[in-house]
């Protein structure tokens, strides 16, 4: 019978390697633990992240390949670059994040459940308060919330969590803008989890665990952090992005 590990809540043993992570579900490592700051942060620091529902255990995943962006290398198609060019909606870091969080836990169009559940919320906005996750921020010219993207900024990756969209495209315009800010900071990749036809479209490619792995051993110490996103973040605006 294949078995995973059990964490318990409340202690900090080490996670399982994550080559032993089963390959169906694909990447289901562990089970169990709890949400604490310092336990996600070692967690994304091994190629690791929690993903289940509201009903479930929490579940620890490592899929193998993994899913990335090449922060200069998205791919923008000619119909969006026009859109970009005449859109005047504005792009800010930091502004809301707990507001972005909630509205990416909202239910969707194909699915009435969600992932992101009040314990995830909530240490997601602890996180934040400790400097290490951080919201991109899209607005309309009526300064209304259309679009955003959430994550984890650890040494030179951006684990992305999740993203959304209250007018077309407003999901697109967050991605892109945080692909140009994580460029101009450095960081060549941004962490996209698992494999969906949306993400190909955009540019996404997948790459092997061990070379996911072996990326962040070598680019993401675990105390790092980068200041303000807030005050820091680059200004540009949608057209900026085409």
């Amino acid at each position: 019978m294949i078995r995973i590990a059990i964490l318990r809540a409340g202690e900090l043993e080490p996670f399982p390697p994550v080559e032993s992570a089963l390959p169906e579900p694909n990447g289901l490592l562990a089970a169990g633990g709890d949400l604490s700051s310092e336990r996600l942060m070692r967690a994304y620091r091994h190629g690791i992240f929690p993903w289940f529902s509201d009903d479930a255990p929490i579940l620890w995943w490592s899929p193998d390949p993994r899913m990335v962006f090449a922060t200069d290398r998205i791919h923008i198609s000619t119909r969006l670059r026009r859109w970009l060019r005449r859109c005047r909606w504005t792009i800010h870091a930091d502004r809301a994040f707990a507001e972005v969080v909630r509205a990416c836990a909202a239910p969707r169009d194909y699915s009435a459940g969600t992932w992101i559940t009040p314990g995830m919320f909530e240490a997601y906005c602890d996180l934040h308060a400790l400097g290490h996750a951080h919201s991109i921020e899209v607005y309309d010219d009526a300064d209304r919330l259309v679009g955003g993207i959430y994550g984890v900024a650890m040494g030179r990756m951006f684990f992305g969590e999740s993203m959304f969209s209250a007018a077309t495209n407003g999901s697109k315009v967050a991605l892109l803008a945080l692909c140009k800010g994580l460029h101009a900071w450095g960081f060549p990749l941004l962490d996209a989890q698992v494999a969906s036809e949306h993400l190909y479209t955009m540019g996404a490619f997948e790459i092997p665990r061990a070379e996911f792995v072996a990326y962040l051993e070598a680019n993401c110490p675990l105390s790092s952090t980068i200041g303000s996103w807030r005050q820091g973040w680059p200004s540009f605006s949608p057209v900026n992005l085409a």
